[in-house]
């Protein structure tokens, strides 16, 4: 049985920072959840809540104990 990704990623639907984030997870082989987050900026509780900020795409590896957003400094830290 598979175990569940360490890694869960916030997004949006059509976000090119996003989809850069997908591609340098899936080019890495890495095993990670997509949640989909609400589009009003305003109302990305959620994010907020994990990384402090509004933006996506975040991201929050459960293994290190990183949460960050930022498209490059999360493709810099992948």
């Amino acid at each position: 049985m598979a175990q569940n990704p360490s890694i869960t990623l916030y997004r949006l639907q059509a976000c090119p920072f996003c989809e850069r984030v997908v591609r340098t997870l899936d080019d890495l082989d890495l095993s990670y959840r997509s949640r989909f987050v609400e589009p009003m900026h305003s109302r990305r509780n959620v994010v907020k809540r994990l990384t402090g900020k509004r933006t996506v795409p975040a991201i929050v590896d459960e293994n290190t104990g990183v949460t960050m957003s930022e498209s490059g400094n999360i493709v810099d830290y992948l």
